[in-house]
């Protein structure tokens, strides 16, 4: 039997995998089926999250006893194809004729080896570009007053000061060490700039790849910008920030029935300084467009968590530029020396000296280590930093003793529907009863149930079933005949374009005032939320419950994470990282020991040669 053959008949291929083979076999029958395997296998690779397939390690993208091509041999066979390019200069367009691209190590669909190709030129061309000059020294009494402690090596003071040099700038950290506070600090300082070197205040744009972190983000800089304007920071500074966030495809300009944007190389984003937050969220695809569309001029300033899990779709891009960067606990001897009327005079161990000659990529990174929340009542630093590091004993051993304030460890239980019914459903309960659509909205992030599958006792779908089922037994559901209810809680499942409703967009169904039953989704703004038919709407499913990847860039109140009863592939430890780090205020773990100790034990990596495309060493 062929490999191609043994793969598809083993279920390992989507019908889509075996289509590309297929129609690459009837424009040519004299094609290898190595060749027709690998271009399946490559189809596959993307669908499962990476930016290629690396044929030396074909066993870890499909679990089967299959005997596996030499991949030197393999290799040689798919250069020697006319389906395959194999490019001497990774900065060189593709063969257009060419479906596949063998290249550094990977073999690529073409369309993503054009997408790293594209992203990591565009990366290179806003890292290196210069930024305004401007006088440091008069804006040291404004940067005293936001960051009393920058002489004391306070990091965050070092990345607002490290902006006003740089045009690309990755803030990095876990939950609660001052992301986006810094973000509003730096936007101030980059007004003052601005302002101090006779120039109009800069234009600034926030965005995240979904509303709800967009929103989240916005919040966090208004509430900054609030205690700014009480320590006395002038408040024609203050109202230069913008005030509200939007989703990367709403910043981009979505244009419907189509996949690309208004914005791009030709059609430049209108903007100074764009700010994203999320960034490990952006998938390979979306990133290529977004800093295709920045403007040559234009700040680029990427937030995120490196520990938490890469995008649903193609890549781990975050991961692959924070590489490239560097580990964000230095700078470099120049950047020192002009910011020391700022920052002071720098301990020599956080100044990174300047390597002789060796091409390293300029994008400048600070890692924020400092944690400032959850919140007082949950104290989920202990437990985050053993599940980041994989250290099952210390994570156990953490849940266990009980002493960690809020997090609380259900081990074994497998169904907390059973456990805790009454109070799980008069929260949901609850979400009918609210006053406004838009209190609603903001009640619906209290409480979530987070899973890491979607399907099984355990899986999101079954326990949304579940919870659809006690909510109509209990009366007051309201169920309309599309099986809609008052008080349902949505989460959008595909992009629409024509509906400004993106993957992931959580919603609430809610009657308006004509008694009509309505799904209703956050607005421009917190208290405008926009109105929608439930039968207008792209595909959904019930939110009460979701995975762990549906819920990232998003926050809740109490949070549950139930993982499933026995072992899975999607469990890692940035699964378990992402799913407690949603917690503000309360944690409850469910799950075995032995579930936990495989989680741990797993990376989440993925194949993609941007990291060595951007100079990583």
């Amino acid at each position: 039997m062929s490999l191609l053959d043994a793969l598809h008949k083993g279920g390992h291929l989507r019908t889509l995998d075996h289509a590309l083979a297929q129609s690459l076999r009837r424009l040519d029958r004299d094609t290898p089926d190595a060749v027709l395997a690998a271009a399946a296998l490559a189809s596959l690779a993307v669908a499962k999250g990476h930016a290629g397939v690396r044929l030396g390690a074909v066993d870890g993208l499909v679990e089967a006893e299959i005997a596996w091509p030499d991949a030197d041999a393999w290799t040689r066979q798919l250069a020697a194809s006319r389906w395959v390019d194999t490019p001497d200069d990774a900065t060189a367009v593709a063969d257009p004729h060419a479906p596949l691209v063998l290249e550094g190590g990977l073999l690529y669909l073409r369309r993503y080896r054009e997408y790293e190709r594209a992203l990591a030129l565009g990366l290179q061309r806003i890292a290196t570009q210069p930024v305004p000059e401007a006088g440091i020294e008069p804006l040291a009494l404004l940067f005293g007053r936001l960051f009393p402690q920058a002489t004391h090596d306070d990091r965050q003071a070092r990345a607002a000061a490290l902006a006003l040099r740089h045009a690309l700038l990755l803030v990095t950290g876990g939950p609660g060490t001052g992301k986006t506070t810094t973000t509003a600090r730096l936007l101030v300082l980059l007004v003052a700039q601005a302002l101090h070197a006779g120039r109009a205040s800069p234009r600034i744009a926030l965005a995240a790849p979904t509303g709800r972190a967009a929103e989240r983000m916005a919040e966090s800089v208004r509430q900054a910008v609030q205690a700014l304007a009480a320590s006395g920071v002038d408040a024609d500074l203050l109202a230069a920030l913008p005030t509200s966030g939007t989703t990367l495809h709403r910043l981009l300009g979505t244009i419907p029935d189509s996949p690309r944007f208004r914005h791009d190389g030709d059609n430049p984003l209108p903007f100074d300084v764009v700010v994203v937050d999320e960034a490990s969220m952006i998938d390979l695809p979306l990133m290529a467009k977004l800093v295709d569309a920045v403007a040559s001029g234009t700040r680029l300033v990427l937030l995120g968590d490196p520990d938490q899990l890469p995008s649903v779709e193609a890549g781990d891009v975050l991961a692959a530029i924070l590489g490239a960067a560097g580990e964000g606990d230095a700078m470099e001897r120049g950047d020192a020396d002009v910011l020391r009327p700022l920052l002071g005079d720098a301990d020599n161990t956080s100044v990174l000296a300047q390597e002789g000659g060796e091409a390293r990529f300029p994008g400048i990174r600070v890692h924020l280590q400092r944690g400032w929340r959850q919140s007082e009542a949950l104290d989920l630093a202990p437990l985050a930093a053993a599940v980041r590091e994989g250290d099952a004993d210390a994570a156990l051993a953490q849940l266990r003793a009980g002493t960690l304030s809020n997090v609380h460890f259900h081990e074994g239980l497998a169904d907390p529907l059973e456990l805790q019914r009454d109070d799980l459903l008069a929260h949901f309960r609850a979400l009918g009863h609210t006053a406004t659509p838009a209190d609603a909205l903001a009640q619906s992030t209290r409480l979530r149930l987070l899973t890491a599958v979607r399907e099984g006792p355990q899986g999101a779908r079954t326990l949304n079933a579940r919870i659809e089922r006690l909510l109509a037994e209990g009366g007051g559901s309201g169920r309309a005949p599309q099986g809609h209810f008052q008080g349902q809680l949505l989460i959008v499942t595909e992009n629409s374009y024509r509906h400004r409703l993106f993957n992931g967009d959580i919603g609430v169904c809610m009657r308006d005032a004509a008694g009509t039953l309505v799904a209703w989704f956050p607005g421009d703004d917190a208290g405008h939320p926009r109105a929608f038919h439930p039968a207008a709407l792209p595909a959904h499913e019930s939110a009460f419950a979701m995975t762990v990847h549906k819920a990232q860039g998003s926050e809740f109140d109490t949070v549950w994470l139930l993982l499933p009863a026995r072992g899975n592939r999607v469990l890692s430890r940035e699964l378990v990282y992402t799913g407690i780090t949603r917690a503000r205020r309360a944690l409850h773990v469910a799950g075995s020991e032995a579930v936990i100790r495989e989680a741990l034990a797993r990376h989440a990596g993925r194949w993609s040669g941007l990291g060595w495309r951007l100079g990583a060493r």
